[in-house]
């Protein structure tokens, strides 16, 4: 039969694993409670004689491989056998590197590192049995075209790293005119450190402000044959999936749709209202202007004195006032700090002195940022210019015939003023994200009126949408608290909630032009790799390669729909009778549908219900009077796992860790992927104790899926109830927060419960 299952199992002897347990016992077990036909052991099977034996295997007809060596996330390139379904037994780093070494071999000690050993060659058997090698789904399609909303420099940059690497780029831009909110620059901060002397010590020139380059990088995208440019042109509707996106685009001159395969929202942001700030006399006097009207009065100049807007008269003095409407918890103000102002600032300043170095040009700031290559030189540049830095708070500008500038000089701690000709607010950005998708759940979850009425407030008055996306979630891309659209601010700062779409520069966070453009060029390479991968029925970040997807029994589905509201990036949707429909391209392979799924018939050909159950049910449970507790540990493949990992390879290297023989741990793709059977099937089978480690799930959360975490945190309050209806101690299921940094914390988590139990006693669902 083609369809005909045929196992072979492996045994390494290598890594100190033959020294540490009885690798013949291990055998026994793969053969006797494994039920494999085939056993072999080899010294070092990562080895390239070692993966000839199993390749050799494959090729006379093996089809499931049982593979009992090192973690799974070791030696991926060696044991990557694409055709077969693999799993992996860690008897390296999970055992004898996380347990104690004794002489002797039938020392307590010994006998539970055996066990466990034992243990793990059981379920990893027990898990093969239930996959299947997958494969492309037939659904996916390749087209190399990219979409890039947004003219301005991030949006630009995006475009023409595309093309350079022979990708077509259709650029839609909302204004008549490539540059977008960059395009009234007169110079920008510059983009390198100072040129040093080293043997010497010093420094040659230190950076000055450089030609913004907005018109240059416009003539290239106008000159490229691979760029497509629209321009006064807005997305009407997107529908479709990554490698087969359809693009309504709408233009003063007519309409057209595009067949794209990734997307870049590259919109940057919109300059804050200082019409919001009139205790510093923005809107009563023409003498107090913003950093963004500044550089339009200094391109007017272009070199020559900048002149006052009053009356035309040369400035002879300027003050900046930095965090205008910024860091603050005022109503209408930016709680955050935008992040390039105080360098605009400097620059601005230095127009002034360049000009005319009797210029008075007072810098008012609470703390000076500079970030960037430049940063710390620029600062030095102005210095050097003769700028005046004053650490002050500034309450109030007063516009009577002058201007008064009142502050708390905070060197000082008084409450002194100084005079000038113009005054310039340093305000914020402020991303152009269209309307939150997610906002109408805040108005549903409101607690109180007073709540709902704010969030309700917030819905009417969202922006136009972008995107227009054909999702059910919503038209646009989710949004962080801030209004920046949602993206993994550690491991995956250009993609979004919308697999296949990519945010760059200032619509994610505040940025400045450099870092603008640098996130363009990672999310344009980002757009490339999915667009690859869509034509290969491929998952991205942070399953790459992975040609699984999530399918479902149709006869024993419930149409709950509890999978399509709960899939964190859009991939499921409803048919005409409302059973699901999975979107493979756009689905992440995070199985959280899975965990979902209260009737158990959503599953993955490697990843399913059974895959992780039988693991659980297919090991060796101590009676009570053994006192051998069994503790089942559900660990998160991104972070918690990985630091167990590191946790191993410590112990290997001599630091005092270790993890208590009790434990079983089973990698699982996220925390949003455990189905609460396997829990309440823990329980009846007699574990003691059950962990599940998954990610950070707050506002900064660090959940590679984004939500998985958090939803197993919710679902996880049903478990609390069920163990009280079966009178069980609540100490015995416990869910933990660990990031891959936590070497040391993880095991000591783990050795916890072991402690608890000592205390509560065995499950007496042993008996």
């Amino acid at each position: 039969m083609a369809d005909e299952k045929t196992f072979a199992g492996y045994i390494c002897t290598g890594c100190g694993i033959g020294e540490r347990l009885d690798v013949g016992q291990l055998e026994t077990t793969a053969k006797r409670d494994g039920k494999l036909a085939e056993v072999r052991q080899h010294p070092m099977l990562c080895s390239q004689e070692g993966v000839k034996l199993i390749q050799g295997d494959i090729a006379a007809g093996a089809t499931h491989i049982m593979l009992a060596a090192c973690s799974r996330r070791a030696k991926v390139e060696a044991f990557d056998f694409p055709d077969v379904a693999l799993s992996r037994a860690n008897l390296r780093e999970g055992v004898i590197w996380l347990r104690p070494q004794t002489d002797e071999r039938h020392d307590h000690n010994q006998e539970t590192t055996q066990e466990m050993a034992d243990d793990y060659i059981r379920m990893a058997c027990a898990e093969v049995k239930y996959m299947n090698p997958p494969a492309p789904s037939g659904e996916q399609a390749l087209d190399k075209t990219l979409l890039v909303v947004g003219g301005g420099m991030t949006g630009m940059t995006a475009a023409i790293e595309a093309a350079r690497a022979d990708y077509p780029v259709q650029l839609v831009a909302e204004e008549a005119e490539l540059g977008g909110v960059w395009k009234d620059l007169y110079k920008r901060v510059p983009f390198q450190a100072a040129a040093r002397d080293i043997p010497n010590g010093r420094d040659l020139d230190l950076p000055r402000p450089e030609d913004p380059g907005v018109a240059a990088l416009a003539a290239e995208v106008a000159a490229s044959d691979r760029i497509s440019v629209h321009l006064g042109a807005k997305i009407a509707k997107t529908s479709g999936a990554p490698g087969r996106f359809s693009v309504d685009i709408r233009t003063d001159g007519g309409a057209l749709t595009a067949n794209v395969g990734a997307i870049i929202q590259a919109s940057d942001y919109k300059p804050y209202d200082a019409n919001q700030l009139p205790e510093l006399a923005y809107g009563k006097t023409p003498d107090v202007i913003t950093n963004f009207e500044l550089e339009r009065l200094a391109k007017k100049a272009a070199g020559r004195p900048i002149e006052r807007p009053s009356d035309g008269k040369e400035v002879q003095s300027v003050a900046f006032i930095q965090c205008a409407g910024q860091r603050s918890d005022k109503p209408g103000h930016l709680p955050y700090c935008s992040g390039f102002c105080c360098t605009e600032s400097i620059k601005q300043a230095i127009y002034f002195k360049d000009q005319n170095p009797g210029c008075d040009a007072t810098i008012l700031f609470d703390d000076l940022r500079t970030p960037g290559a430049a940063g710390e030189d620029f600062y030095r540049s102005g210095q050097q210019a003769r700028i005046t830095f004053a650490k002050g708070q500034v309450s109030e500008v007063i516009a009577d015939g002058g201007l008064t500038v009142r502050f708390k000089d905070l060197i000082l701690d008084e409450d002194t003023e100084i005079d000038c000709d113009l005054v310039v607010l340093a305000t914020g950005q402020v991303p152009n994200a269209g309307p939150d998708p997610y906002a109408q759940l805040a108005v549903a979850k409101a607690e109180d009126a007073a709540e709902q009425a704010r969030a309700q407030a917030l819905l009417e008055n969202a922006p136009p949408a972008i995107l227009n996306l054909d999702y059910r979630q919503g038209a646009d891309l989710p949004q962080l608290k801030h209004g920046f659209v949602d993206s993994h601010f550690i491991c995956f700062p250009y993609e979004t909630r919308r697999t296949g779409i990519y945010a760059a520069g200032p619509v994610r966070r505040p940025m400045d032009l450099q870092q603008a453009m640098e996130d363009a060029v990672g999310a344009a390479m980002k757009a490339i790799q999915a667009v690859e991968n869509a034509g290969q029925g491929r998952a991205v970040h942070p399953r790459v390669g992975d040609l699984s997807y999530p399918g479902f029994r149709k006869e024993g589905c419930t149409q709950c729909q509890r999978c399509a509201v709960e899939c964190p990036f859009g991939a499921i949707d409803e048919d005409e009778a409302n059973y699901p429909r999975f979107n493979e391209s756009r689905c992440r392979r995070c199985g959280t549908c899975l965990g979902a799924c209260p009737v158990r018939v959503i599953s993955f050909e490697n990843y399913s219900i059974d895959t992780v159950g039988q693991q659980l049910k297919n090991l060796e449970i101590p009676d009570e009077f053994e006192e051998k507790p069994r503790i089942l540990v559900l660990a998160c493949e991104n972070d918690a796992y990985p630091a167990l990992d590191m946790a191993a390879q410590a112990a290997n290297a001599g630091t005092e860790l270790e993890l208590t023989p009790w434990a079983r741990v089973i990698p699982v793709r996220c925390l949003g992927s455990v189905n609460l059977s396997w829990i309440t099937d823990a329980l009846s089978n007699g574990y003691d104790g059950i962990i599940l480690m998954g990610c950070r799930r707050d506002d900064d959360y660090q959940c590679h899926f984004v939500r998985g975490s958090a939803l197993a945190a919710e679902r996880m309050r049903q478990v609390g109830d069920t163990l009280q209806l079966l009178n069980l101690e609540p100490e015995r299921v416990a869910i933990h927060e660990v990031a891959i940094t936590d070497i040391q914390r993880a095991p000591r988590l783990i050795n916890a419960m072991a402690h608890t139990l000592d205390k509560i006693g065995m499950s007496p669902f042993k008996f």
